[in-house]
């Protein structure tokens, strides 16, 4: 089945309630299926089976949510709010900050959104048309434009809007049409700027990147505060219609108020008390639900629905695990047909001259294989399917010995330009205990000089004992 062939559920945000998820998980199944997908961009899709009994453009009009079917006119608002709890975030983008300007987007947009964090590496930042990116100033976003895979980098606008405005500037841009090209992107944002009367600030500083270490976002964590975040994610993006109507009745139960979904077709469960936690791991136990996935398997992006792409990435994860090597770091996509991948290493697939020939790749990685950079680079042209496990060692001993070159070079070498890395500091918002980069963490012997980022995600607070999630950054 294709993906134009799907009824496709937008969640606003990646956002949704376990009631309004399971008014769209017993939706799809009175429309005959067994199982739903989720995609890249935090919607929900399942095939529209026609059955003897049901309209099935009335049942989803009676869903009360939006939808599209057979057509790609809308899309969904993605967001980094599925981050929160998880991993670190920047100071002040809390839950609210989030809601408060999701609520302000009143329309379904023609033109892809994202509304991320750029201390997290979860949701990636520049997969949209209109790429908002939170800044170190409260409430003001940085404003990066794209609207073609052939764009090698997104443009950034030379302002930072404010989140309530965020909504109305988004409408106002796709009402001017930018892809069709008339006017370049400096013009339409300040079209848009004058139309609407906003009060800008000017950007202060140029974005900084973090280095991106994919989180592992499976399994029962601690967070902040007593409670747990519990990931789940299925290797064939199938999830069974059966299992997620137990889970959301066992979420109203327990008094969870939301799911957020994420980018790497999983899903989390955040609140769950310390009291609940036995009949949570029953709840998975009952269903037989595994939760213990490497990150080797985890760590992927694939095109929805495309049998081919994952495939290919079974065979590579069959041969890598054989192969018993570290993969810690990386992430992957294949790519069999147009998007914009956001993971550090791309194997694409070319197209073929006549059937009879092998199926050849490309091999590419990313900038500092750092996806949120965007440039990408060709490590081998037209390999066999056969070869590229090895090729793939090559590119993981590449990949950390520029972590080492990065560590022993002196700041100002780095890149020729200025310093890459900044002191940064990060606040444990349960004791106010400060970790700071450049002194690392004797307590715990972690030595000056390590970056956040890069600590396991098993590191806690050494006065408290708080997670790693619980830190914000000053």
């Amino acid at each position: 089945m294709k993906k134009s062939e799907l009824v496709r559920v937008f969640v606003k945000g990646g956002i949704i309630s376990p009631g309004d998820f399971l008014k769209v998980i017993q939706t799809a199944k009175a429309l005959g299926n067994s199982y739903i997908h989720l995609g890249s961009r935090q919607d929900i899709l399942f095939p529209s089976l026609r059955t003897n009994s049901e309209n099935p453009i009335q049942r989803l009009d009676n869903m009360g949510f939006p939808y599209e079917f057979e057509q790609d006119t809308h899309q969904n608002i993605v967001s980094s709010y599925t981050a929160l709890d998880v991993m670190p975030t920047t100071q002040w983008l809390a839950s609210d900050s989030y809601h408060y300007i999701l609520d302000t987007f009143d329309y379904q947009p023609r033109l892809k959104i994202n509304l991320t964090d750029p201390v997290q590496n979860m949701v990636p930042l520049f997969t949209g048309n209109l790429n908002f990116v939170a800044s170190t100033k409260e409430n003001y976003w940085y404003l990066y434009l794209r609207f073609s895979e052939l764009e090698s980098k997104p443009w950034c606008a030379p302002h930072l809007f404010f989140g309530f405005d965020l909504a109305a500037l988004a409408k106002k841009i796709e009402e001017l049409d930018p892809k069709s090209g008339q006017k370049n992107y400096a013009k339409i944002i300040q079209e848009a700027i004058d139309s609407l009367g906003l009060a800008t600030q000017p950007i202060p500083q140029e974005l900084h990147f973090p280095e991106t270490i994919t989180p592992y976002y499976e399994g029962l964590n601690r967070i902040s505060g007593g409670k747990y975040w519990l990931g789940l994610y299925w290797r064939n993006n199938q999830f069974t219609v059966n299992f997620l109507e137990a889970l959301c009745e066992h979420c109203l139960k327990t008094n969870i108020g939301k799911l957020t979904l994420t980018p790497w077709k999983s899903f989390i469960v955040r609140g769950i008390e310390e009291k609940d936690r036995i009949s949570w791991e029953k709840l998975l136990g009952r269903w037989g639900i595994n939760i213990r996935h490497s990150s080797l398997e985890l760590n992927w992006h694939l095109p929805v629905l495309d049998e081919e792409a994952l495939r290919i990435k079974n065979y590579l994860v069959r041969a890598l695990d054989k192969l018993d090597i570290s993969t810690y770091g990386l992430s992957f996509s294949v790519k069999t047909r147009h998007m914009i991948p956001f993971t550090s290493i791309v194997i694409e697939k070319l197209p073929k001259n006549n059937l009879s020939e092998p199926d050849t790749f490309n091999l590419l990685y990313s900038k500092d294989f750092n996806p949120n950079q965007v440039d990408y680079y060709t490590f081998a042209k037209s390999v066999v399917l056969e070869a590229i496990p090895i090729l793939l060692i090559d590119l993981s001993v590449l990949y950390y010995e520029q972590l080492d070159q990065k560590k022993n070079k002196p700041e100002k070498e780095i890149d020729g330009a200025k310093p890459e890395m900044e002191n940064r500091i990060y606040q444990c918002s349960e004791c106010l205990y400060q970790y700071e980069d450049s002194k690392g963490d004797p307590y715990s012997k972690i030595i000056p000089g390590t970056d956040f980022l890069k600590l396991p995600s098993s590191y806690c607070c050494p006065v408290c004992e708080a997670p790693k999630s619980a830190f914000r950054l000053r």
